[in-house]
């Protein structure tokens, strides 16, 4: 699949026949926005097979024997360029290119490591890219993790010598503008060395070492920027949402050290390829109308309004002409043929009417100027939750609301959610119930974590009793909102989740088909489902392929015609008002509920296995981001409350 699940653009920036540097008139560098990762990942593709098939036909044209001066091509590791492999060795497959005459050079690896723990860059590269091809052994050039240290300087001299004449180079970043493992303060004239990783930086890579920063290497050997910087081309991947703030300092912003990817700005031959998602920070994409001309919809219009009373923070119905003309709008009040009071009007009652407390329908309503129609009533929902508690951190209140209202309610997990469950929670567990008479496995449990080994995927069994602790946690969260967690809860156990480790297998057959099943079952009025962009972890992203993938097979049902499709957010981000299409507002009793029912993840609470750049429990970034949208509607004049929960319609 190719993962397109990005919302319709609806409006936006013209581009027919505007001229490029007015288009990119706030950019700095080279830069492709591609609707989706499966797109640029095409791009990316097409240079890459393109450059190496130009490389051995020269070198044939010139007699040259090109063995001895294969084509250099520089890859980077980690999530980000795993589906350009992937797409790599399918065109491999397909005999569009070969890679015997192609010499590879593996941007960084952990510090110490083996190349046999499935942790360490030389693994993952072997599993998802060089295993898959016929790229000869002796060309692969990847830095050993397991030099000892005190030959590891001379090792990275003679490593920098060897990747100083890269042909292209495909890197990532990460979010604080790393490139490979120079850390934010590394320098233009910095060469392949022995780094150390800071908190911050380790403590993101942490969710690959079991969660356990401790266990994260503290050192790691990276190429230089300077290193870099002499390939001859450069193509920077970067997909999602999490990676919008530094692809906008890359992009548009200022070179400084404490970014080190905007030090690539200086290239002569570089290329950023991101995803909408990814592009959100761009001026072009943020806010067109500073660009160039715009395709004004309703929805766009306001987007655009909303935005302008952020930059002179006043409520929509204060908004005057001037503030339209002095923030490059003039060419709103020109193209649509309506004064700037009457968008204003316009605009108010378009964002009020996205709010209501009857997420399904209120009965025998009139419903035309409501998010959801009154009827049928009561509606069968299907909340899908990519783990057991993003329920009710994104959407508690909602589905309390729904509960509470009649409807009949069902939650599908859709993963066990067994690797975020620590081996001391574990063992809490065990001794719980050895303490009440439930049995004794405590002994037997320690054993099997004492057997864990670094690198390897964790034991069946330890994985089975962590699913069970969070099927445990689940069912108390949904019977405190009063769902039958014998009927209406349902645990889909998705296999793609079920590897032992952080890495995932890739959405499968038999993971649409549990989703297929699960809805003809239910045959559901409405569905919501996670829309998280920005996931650090990228479980959401499968789970919303395999929900869409699901819903392209049932498409032609007679229940679907019925059928509506909400997109909630996570604990890491929310939905900007200019798209939102529903608003559910919390009273105080019902945000204490929520909480509650966040409290009953206990595995969840205090240590945050994946806790993302936030240190926060769950609870406290759910009740923030809620109380937040509640604030932006009433600093848009809109009727103040307690939080609000908002979600964008799919389908």
């Amino acid at each position: 699949m190719n993962g397109n699940y990005n919302l319709q653009i609806d409006g936006g920036l013209i581009t027919e026949g505007v001229p490029y540097d007015i288009i990119h008139r706030y950019e700095r560098i080279r830069t492709s926005v591609f609707p989706t990762e499966y797109d640029g990942v095409q791009h990316a593709a097409d240079i890459i097979v393109g450059m190496i098939n130009d490389h051995s036909r020269e070198a044939a044209e010139s007699g040259i024997d090109y063995s001895a001066t294969p084509f250099a091509l520089g890859l980077s590791t980690g999530r980000t360029p795993v589906g350009l492999y992937h797409e790599l060795v399918k065109r491999y497959e397909r005999g569009e290119v070969s890679f015997r005459e192609v010499a590879v050079y593996s941007l960084d690896e952990f510090y110490p490591i083996t190349a046999q723990e499935q942790q360490s860059r030389n693994f993952r590269i072997h599993e998802d890219f060089l295993n898959h091809v016929d790229i000869l052994p002796e060309n692969i050039h990847i830095p050993d993790g397991s030099i000892p240290l005190e030959e590891i300087s001379s090792y990275c001299t003679a490593y920098d010598m060897e990747a100083s004449n890269i042909d292209l180079m495909i890197i990532g970043m990460g979010i604080q503008g790393q490139v490979g493992f120079n850390e934010p303060g590394s320098y233009r004239n910095s060469r392949t060395r022995l780094v150390a990783l800071n908190n911050a930086t380790r403590e993101s890579l942490s969710p690959i070492f079991y969660n356990n920063v401790e266990d994260t290497p503290r050192m790691a050997i990276t190429l230089g920027m300077e290193t870099i910087m002499k390939a001859k081309r450069i193509i920077l991947l970067a997909w999602g949402e999490e990676k919008s703030d530094v692809v906008g300092k890359l992009v548009e912003g200022e070179v400084t050290v404490q970014v080190p990817v905007t030090l690539l700005q200086e290239h002569e031959n570089i290329e950023v390829v991101v995803d909408e998602n990814a592009a959100q920070g761009l001026t072009r994409i943020q806010a067109p109308w500073l660009v160039g001309p715009c395709r004004w919809t309703p929805k766009f219009i306001r987007k655009a309004a909303v935005w302008l009373c952020q930059q002179v923070d006043r409520p929509i119905l204060k908004l005057t002409y001037q503030d339209y003309i002095d923030h490059s709008l003039g060419g709103l009040l020109d193209s649509v043929g309506r004064t700037y009071d009457r968008i204003n009007i316009d605009v108010f009652n378009d964002l009020q009417h996205t709010i209501t407390g009857w997420p399904g329908g209120k009965p025998d309503a009139d419903d035309s100027t409501r998010p959801v129609p009154s009827k049928p009533y009561p509606k069968r929902v299907i909340v899908f939750s990519p783990h057991p508690d993003d329920d009710v951190i994104s959407m508690g209140g909602t589905l309390h609301r729904l509960v509470s209202q009649g409807h009949d309610v069902h939650v599908a997990y859709q993963t066990s959610g067994n690797v975020a469950v620590h081996d001391d929670m574990v063992l809490q567990v065990m001794d719980t119930a050895r303490e009440v008479g439930l049995g004794d496995r405590y002994d037997e449990i320690r054993r099997v974590i004492a057997s864990k080994k670094r690198g390897e995927p964790e034991p069946r069994e330890l994985l089975d009793v962590k699913g069970a602790i969070r099927r445990g946690e689940a069912k108390a969260a949904c019977r405190l909102f009063g769902l039958d967690d014998s009927t209406n809860v349902h645990f889909l156990n998705l296999p793609f989740y079920e590897t032992g480790g952080i890495k995932k297998s890739r959405l499968g057959e038999a993971d649409i088909r549990i989703v297929v099943d699960l809805l003809r079952t239910i045959q559901p009025h409405q569905i919501y489902a996670a829309g998280d962009l920005s996931d650090p972890h990228g479980t959401h992203r499968v789970c919303i392929e395999a929900v869409l993938e699901a819903l392209s097979r049932v498409k032609d049902d007679p229940w679907m015609k019925g059928c509506t499709m909400w997109l909630y957010r996570g604990a890491w981000q929310e939905w900007d008002l200019g798209v939102v299409d529903m608003a559910v507002p919390l009273s105080p009793e019902e945000m204490i509920a929520k909480r509650h029912a966040i409290y009953r993840h206990l595995s969840q609470k205090d240590i945050v296995p994946f806790p993302g750049a936030d240190k926060r429990e769950f609870w406290q970034r759910a009740e923030e981001r809620t109380q937040n949208t509640a604030r932006l509607y009433d600093r848009l004049g809109m009727a103040e409350y307690q939080a609000i929960e908002v979600f964008v319609r799919m389908m």
